[in-house]
């Protein structure tokens, strides 16, 4: 497991690549290695999980193909012993050095022999100097781009903070992106909260040469639908989860699991229990309760059911205000989800305790079915409207709120583009096929790669863990797709047919209880007299919104007035949403001021019982406030395949 950096087509200063390197430390702080050419330049940061002393990158075949990797390569051994039988030298243990000679076998079809997580890339000089990125299927292992079509520079890097780092890359806000991270709590798809920075999606592989434009290539698979009796998937279902636990076990350092108390994670960690006797578990809390939501006693159950040794990591709520500025910075762009903060002290802990490595029970959600929006959906009579209802359960601020928040220039800006929560309902209406097929994809192609994946992987690599996905691997997932919706949802639940599978593995306590969000409780935590209500407060000053100039400051105001006198879920997760939104504005963006009378403490109006309903500051226009570094390009690229 490794961070990956690089630029092709410009030189590379060795500043930038010291720079970037450093910007991504905590994820590889094992080993920085570096290559370069006439024109590209290639990065790693290494954290040693698989033969830790080998593995050195950048790795090379002969002179002319090099490659720096991120990931775990699950079937590396098979692929050692086909490429040795071809006639390849392949040093070490490490599954990434079997890479160069699958790349100089296969070309960038590469990817189709994987079984794995990964993002990669490869400099190939044999010809004409190529670029080849690539990342996973499900989009485990973000990896960030820009390309300026001008110069036909491309840079990357396996975090944001790391891209920035690059003289040449640019930075500047993507005016959309505030609507579109209200309204799906992050943006979806390629595009990143910068208007020049781009995302590889699942499944993806770039080409790029100096002479042609980037091509990005989408790799698709269609599972063949199955038609099995309910045992008979539940057991094919298990049996596939059981081969992939027991073998995303192998490393050689340290595995835990973490356990939220829910059936997924809970599985997941039975199911490691049985090839690992001696298995740590780790779950989370907080001091100061009792706080709605309380998973432990759940996960206490499990451990003791499986014989874990378990670990209750208890965090202290006053510390919030210092770890979230952490959290936004190692996600790169804002993320409304707050179990993003409770990740991160869970995974630093876990490091602390001498893990590498920890299974989690992530994707299960999204492949059987198992949101209520989802459920929903699907129980939505035919030639019912679905989608709007399903799209409205995705936003960190619902639309009527959205507008009301908006100043009225950025009002105007999104209903003339259309507001984000329309056109994706308009999107998954008209997708077509079956309904289920539909929300199915969309979850696991566009929601879970930006909204829940990149979280997982940032949070814990911010903590030098490896988080590895049963879920995600290729065995369980294409079988879970293939599933009907029969098998998936009934009347009385989604997930059928892993509570199913998991019967006589986990408590009955865990397997017939409601199923709940695994998040932090932050209505409870956003209440007068806590410190994240006055450390929120205190960053959405009417001083910090000017400077941006796409909010209303007074509206956001009432909001704690709101809160104060009524608290509830929608108060609470717009606030908290918007103090991500503006904290990320601050790291990224925002030029501080040093005006004295914009001081935020002399600001009456920061203050909810002074609201007046009206703000008499001078409006600087949709987002005209920000200053960022850079002039900003759209990256320009082509798709194919």
């Amino acid at each position: 497991m490794c961070r990956i950096h690089g630029q092709f087509n410009t030189p590379t200063r060795p500043h930038e690549l010291t720079a970037a390197s450093a910007a991504q430390h905590h994820g590889g702080p094992d080993a920085q290695t570096t290559a370069t050419g006439p024109a590209w330049a290639l990065g790693s940061n290494r954290l040693a999980v698989m033969d830790p002393h080998g593995g050195t990158q950048p790795y090379r075949l002969g002179p002319h193909i090099t490659v720096v990797f991120n990931g775990e390569i699950y079937n590396h051994t098979d692929l050692r012993t086909r490429l040795r039988a071809r006639g390849h030298h392949i040093p070490g243990h490490c599954d990434g050095s079997v890479l160069p000679a699958l790349y100089a076998e296969y070309g960038t079809a590469f990817t189709d022999h994987l079984d794995g997580m990964y993002a990669i890339a490869v400099v190939d000089t044999r010809h004409e100097p190529t670029l080849v990125l690539a990342v996973d299927d499900m989009g485990m292992k973000p990896l960030y781009y820009q390309h300026d079509p001008r110069t036909g520079r491309i840079t990357f890097a396996s975090e944001l903070p790391a891209l920035l780092a690059f003289d040449q890359v640019t930075a500047r806000v993507w005016e959309p992106g505030l609507e579109e991270y209200l309204a799906t709590k992050t943006p979806f798809g390629e595009q990143t909260m910068f208007e020049d920075i781009h995302v590889m999606p699942p499944a993806s592989t770039l080409i790029a040469t100096p002479t042609r434009r980037p091509r990005l290539i989408r790799r698709t698979t269609t599972p063949d639908p199955v038609d099995v009796p309910l045992p008979d998937a539940a057991d094919d279902l298990l049996t596939r989860l059981r081969h992939q636990v027991h073998r995303l076990l192998r490393a050689d350092v340290p595995v835990a699991a973490v356990v939220s108390g829910g059936l997924d994670s809970s599985l997941i960690a039975a199911l490691a229990a049985e090839a690992h006797p001696a298995l740590h578990t780790f779950t989370i809390g907080y001091q100061g309760g009792p706080w709605p939501g309380d998973e432990r006693h759940f996960a206490r159950k499990v451990a003791h059911r499986i014989g874990a040794h378990h670990h209750e990591v208890d965090i202290d709520p006053a510390a919030f205000p210092d770890l979230l500025p952490d959290v936004v910075h190692h996600l790169g762009q804002p993320n409304a989800d707050p179990i993003t903060l409770s990740s991160l002290a869970l995974f630093r802990h876990i490091r602390d305790a001498g893990f590498t490595v920890a299974l989690t029970g992530d994707a299960a959600d999204e492949l059987l079915a198992g949101y209520d929006r989802v459920t929903h959906a699907l129980r939505t009579p035919a030639h019912h409207p679905w989608a709007a209802g399903y799209a409205d359960a995705l936003a960190a601020v619902p639309q009527t709120l959205r507008e009301e928040l908006y100043r009225a220039d950025y009002r105007a800006f999104v209903r003339d583009r259309g507001p984000a929560t329309q056109r994706l309902a308009r999107r998954l209406a008209t997708a077509g096929g079956e309904r289920l097929h539909t929300l199915t994809e969309f979850e696991t192609g566009t929601r879970m790669p930006a909204y829940h994946l990149r979280r997982v992987d940032h949070m814990s690599m911010a903590a030098a863990v490896e988080v590895r996905l049963p879920y995600c691997q290729p065995a369980v997932q294409q079988y879970a797709r293939a599933l009907p919706a029969a098998l998936k949802v009934t009347a009385q639940r989604g997930k059928h047919v892993l509570h199913t599978a998991a019967g006589g593995l986990l408590p009955r306590a865990v397997l017939d209880r409601p199923k709940q969000p695994f998040t932090l409780p932050v209505t409870a935590m956003l209440r007068p007299g806590t410190p994240l209500f006055a450390h929120a407060r205190d960053v959405l000053s009417t001083t910090r919104l000017r400077q941006d100039g796409r909010l209303e400051p007074a509206r956001v105001q009432r909001l704690f007035t709101e809160q104060t006198e009524q608290p509830c879920d929608r108060t609470a997760l717009a606030i908290w949403a918007l103090l991500v939104h503006q904290l990320w504005l601050d790291r990224f963006l925002t030029t501080p001021s040093t005006d004295p009378s914009t001081d935020p403490s002399t600001d009456p109006s920061t203050d909810p019982s002074t609201d007046t309903g009206a703000d008499t500051g001078a409006d600087t226009g949709a987002g005209g406030g920000v200053v960022a570094a850079g002039a900003g390009r759209t990256a320009d690229q082509e798709t194919t395949g």
